[in-house]
């Protein structure tokens, strides 16, 4: 787990484009801090930034070239079957100087070309150079682990694992309106647009060919498997299904075990971290497990389930029940690493996280991606339910004025329950598509649109729109919804969260719900498998349910989240009034509608706050981004 930075030219490059990737590099510090490596090939300066996970000798640091000095690649990720895919590469006579993957990587594409992609299991974001054909391959893994932005001009390709190093290669900083808009609205920019106009990012599954010309082509390698499924589960029963997946899921978890380095699990009492812990202390003794609670804030502490758990499976289980004053430490951390406006506020958490757990152990599993693969979320609950249109939904949506009447909040369980029924309603009068962008939602389109001065080009964000729905228009399955999730959620959400607040830490977070082979298999089995009107995450929950104690069934899903509103009508108001959301600052930055701004601080102290307190988390975010980058 590193981070990587580079430029490619069609032209000699200066000692002044060396200095800036020198500085790309510097800015890439916290990814890996056990070595640093750039090197210049006249055309092309590649820099390297290592976190030792696999091999920590000193000769496998990078950027590596292979034994013929040809090709020279610059490596962030882990290849989990690099000793399998090895062993083929000595029987076909090549050699080897060191134990890492990166060299397996090396080989394996002077053997096989860009073939080989198919063949790795892991997670990766490379850039191979050929210094003999002035040629680079760019590629990124299949469900977008690990981040690569990069930007194009005629002469030259930047490249970088995170917004602040691309920056430092003097890009032009002017935002991009359709990814604010879209933004408000979701807390976050799907791939693959970011807030800086022309700066995109790689394609999960794709590859870029970049030849001497500086002339680059985009190429896929991998998709899911999707709508097209694999015809050796067409058939599977339930009961056999809940098997397969147990033996999917603990080859998956077996793979990424391989370090030599301490490893360790998230452990938060859920389902899904639960089942990643209960089979990988099959395989390890003692394992160590770590988990977050919240001292001053029991609605959002889940300690006691992840306890039973440690408990069950005898682990070396870890707690860092953290106060307001710790969670708001980690506020400010978080808002001074986020390079690109990120809003999901539960990063504050997994930061905070990310950081203890660190102290003890440099990987740690976690059980990411299974509400998207499985359905995991109240969204899809409320999706379903609406889908059969039955009493309960008539019932609902009849009630509208009276949810629509009744105080809404996120901080109270009440509040919650009646936010939660309102949107529902409200969702009822909606065609599949527009129900599916409002569950995602935090601010509706009018709302956003009212919150920007400039008017969003509204042909450029139907085009982003219509691309992220399509599965779901053209679909009639549930799983449509769900594919949707792991393209739009998982990917620009949930991925980005945990790669960005466990490298702000030096912590490598391997999933191993993200496996290829389970996730063919979870797009290829009935939806009905997965949810139906009683029970989310269905297949998931049953197959562990001989495995995992009893107490963590029937229990309210809570997420990952962090008491924001009462920090902002109390610790961070002075933030919001006097800074980032003040009259002066809103009406020097010349991008939000003041009025609006105003409505949304008064609504947050008020005692029907509904989701103000996201969305001035978004804006805070955002100014806080543009005063650092922009401004």
């Amino acid at each position: 787990m590193c981070g990587i930075a580079g430029i490619i030219a069609n032209h000699s490059l200066s000692k002044e484009d060396f200095i800036r990737c020198q500085n790309a590099s510097n800015q890439l510090a916290k990814r890996g801090a056990d070595a640093e490596g750039i090197a210049n090939y006249d055309w092309a300066i590649l820099a390297h930034r290592r976190l030792s996970i696999i091999d920590t000798n000193a000769a496998s640091n990078q950027p590596m070239e292979d034994s013929s000095a040809r090709y020279s690649i610059v490596f962030n990720g882990e290849i989990y079957n690099y000793k399998i895919l090895k062993k083929d590469l000595l029987e076909k006579g090549y050699s080897f100087k060191n134990e890492s993957d990166t060299e397996v990587l090396l080989n394996g594409y002077d053997c096989y070309g860009t073939a080989f992609l198919n063949k790795l299991n892991g997670f990766f974001a490379f850039v191979i150079y050929d210094k003999q054909e002035k040629t680079t391959l760019v590629a990124r893994d299949r469900f977008g682990i690990k981040p690569l932005l990069f930007y194009k001009k005629e002469e030259a390709f930047y490249f970088a694992s995170e917004m602040k190093a691309l920056l430092e290669f003097d890009i032009p900083r002017e935002i991009d309106h359709t990814s604010l808009y879209t933004y408000l609205q979701l807390n976050y920019v799907p791939e693959p647009h970011s807030m800086i106009k022309d700066v995109k990012k790689l394609l999960p599954g794709h590859y870029l060919k970049i030849d001497a010309q500086n002339r680059v082509q985009k190429i896929p390698f991998y998709q899911i498997n999707y709508p097209k499924i694999d015809e050796q589960y067409l058939s599977i029963s339930y009961e056999s299904a809940q098997k397969e997946f147990l033996e999917i899921l603990d080859r998956s978890i077996e793979r990424r075990m391989v370090a030599d380095v301490p490893l360790g699990t998230f452990l938060s009492g859920g389902i899904d971290s639960s089942l990643v812990t209960a089979l990988a202390s099959r395989k390890v003794k003692n394992l160590s497990t770590f988990s977050i609670g919240f001292k001053d804030d029991a609605h959002f502490d889940e300690t006691e389930f992840a306890l039973e758990v440690a408990k069950k499976f005898n682990t070396n289980h870890h707690v860092f029940s953290l106060s307001r004053n710790d969670l708001l430490e980690s506020l400010f951390e978080t808002l001074d690493y986020i390079d690109e406006p990120f809003a999901d506020s539960s990063a504050l958490a997994v930061n905070a996280l990310s950081r203890e757990t660190k102290k003890y152990v440099t990987v740690a599993l976690s059980g990411d991606g299974a509400d998207e693969m499985f359905s995991g979320y109240h969204k899809h609950m409320g999706e379903y339910l609406m889908r059969q249109n039955g009493l309960k939904q008539k019932a609902v949506k009849k009630l509208s004025p009276l949810w629509s009447a009744l105080p809404k909040s996120r901080n109270s369980t009440l509040g919650n329950v009646f936010r939660k029924l309102d949107k529902f309603a409200t969702g009822s009068s909606l065609n599949k598509e527009e129900r599916y962008w409002l569950w995602a939602s935090l601010l509706n389109e009018a709302d956003a649109a009212n919150l920007m001065l400039k008017t969003p080009q509204k042909q450029s964000y139907l085009k982003r729109k219509e691309e992220i729905l399509a599965t779901i228009t053209k679909g009639t399955d549930f799983n449509d919804v769900l594919f949707t999730d792991v393209n739009l959620v998982l990917q620009s959400d949930m991925l980005r969260k945990v790669d960005l607040m466990s490298m702000a830490n030096g912590l490598e977070v391997r999933t191993p719900f993200l496996d290829h082979e389970l996730m063919n298999f979870a797009f290829s089995i009935h939806s009905n498998y997965k949810i139906d009107g009683q029970m989310k995450k269905k297949l998931v929950q049953d197959a562990a349910r001989d495995i995992l104690p009893e107490m963590l069934y029937n229990r309210p899903k809570k997420g990952f989240e962090v008491p924001l509103g009462g920090w902002m009508r109390n610790e961070l108001w002075s933030l919001i009034d006097n800074d980032l959301l003040s009259y002066q600052f809103i009406k020097s930055q010349n991008l939000f509608n003041l009025s609006y701004v105003n409505q949304l601080k008064s609504k947050l102290n008020s005692a029907d706050p509904k989701d103000s307190q996201a969305n001035i988390w978004a804006i805070l975010v955002f100014n806080n981004w543009w005063e650092k980058y922009i401004a």
